[in-house]
């Protein structure tokens, strides 16, 4: 029977910190290795590599080992081409989740797919195993920090054709560059055995939160959210909304106003409403059943989020810069509303 080849794994650092000790009294490499039930060549090995000067010190030959480890493992340029590879660790470690990374990457350079990558690329390269086996991996630097990759149970992009869809590359250049109030974004929060949720909408230009609690996600309910939210506000400040590809909007056609619609799996392109779907989501984790949340409740939370000052509105909340809008549109359109 053929002898499998073992397979070589470094030295922890507890074992080189007893390594150390024991050659500092004088223990010899075969002692040594016994004791660390490794083999005498692996000891040797160790010495050899890792030695300072005339003497092994622990300290120093973690360095030198985790100074291989890296370039080992961040040394090539697996994505795609150094540039991108460079784009995509450094936004890693500020916090960017693969999907923003891919969109923004696609964004800033439209016409040169030498910079385009996939998010399923970056996730595939981050959960590789010589990457999680790293001192530090690199799932580390995303948001949940699982160290493996869980089955997608989220939805898929349906397959029946929502009629009269409106593809958000017809969305007009204003709304894209956020110069005009009025311009949404839609979604669903799915609650406890996705059997209830959230509809919810963000406004573009002030960051404006609004929710409301749904029985089903089904486009019946999503229709009535719509009208909920929207009945009351004027035609200025509901100019559009844009949607991902989910069966509850099929029944577009009916809300309150226009609807575009995303590319599939291109959730970058509603990043508005992902961001206040995140903020919602602290308050009301995965697996929350919304039928036991009250309509106080939710309206507690979506004002606590609302009236927070935002850096990225200058440090006003997004209440204040909706109203301001609300109330400064209405004006100029030469009817006054109430404060």
């Amino acid at each position: 029977m053929r002898k499998l080849k073992r397979q070589y794994i470094k030295l922890t650092k507890e074992e080189r910190d007893l390594l150390a000790i024991w050659k500092a009294q004088g223990v010899s490499n075969k002692v040594c290795a016994r004791r660390l039930r490794r083999t005498p060549s692996t000891i040797g090995r160790e010495l050899k590599r890792n030695r300072w000067r005339d003497h092994y010190v622990a300290i120093h030959a973690q360095s030198l080992a985790d100074e291989r480890q890296q370039k080992s493992a961040h040394g090539k340029k697996p994505l795609k081409n150094a540039q991108v590879y460079s784009y995509v660790t450094d936004k890693l470690r500020d916090s960017w989740s693969p999907d923003q990374i891919a969109g923004r990457l696609k964004g800033n350079h439209p016409y040169n797919s030498s910079w385009w990558i996939t998010a399923e690329t970056i996730y595939r390269w981050i959960y590789q195993p010589e990457q999680i086996q790293q001192e530090t991996p690199w799932y580390e630097y995303l948001r949940r920090k699982q160290k493996r990759r869980r089955k997608q149970t989220g939805r898929s992009v349906n397959r029946i054709r929502i009629p009269d869809r409106v593809s958000i590359s017809k969305r007009p250049e204003a709304v894209n560059k956020r110069e005009q109030f009025g311009h949404w974004e839609a979604d669903s929060i799915i609650g406890k055995g996705r059997k209830n949720g959230l509809h919810t909408e963000v406004e573009r230009v002030s960051r404006y939160i609004q929710a409301y609690r749904i029985r089903r996600i089904n486009a019946d309910e999503t229709v009535m959210a719509q009208r909920k939210i929207f009945t009351h506000l004027p035609s200025h400040a509901r100019r559009s909304t844009t949607a991902d590809n989910g069966l509850e909007f099929i029944k577009h056609q009916s809300f309150e106003l226009p609807v575009y619609f995303a590319h599939p799996y291109s959730s970058w392109e509603r990043g508005t409403n992902e961001h206040g779907n995140w903020h919602i989501r602290y308050y009301f984790p995965k697996g929350t059943d919304f039928n036991d949340i009250t309509n106080e409740e939710l309206h507690d939370v979506i004002e606590e989020i609302n009236n927070r000052p935002r850096k990225i509105l200058g440090y006003r909340t997004s209440r204040e810069v909706f109203m301001k809008h609300l109330k400064q549109d209405q004006t100029i359109s030469g009817v006054a509303i109430d404060s």
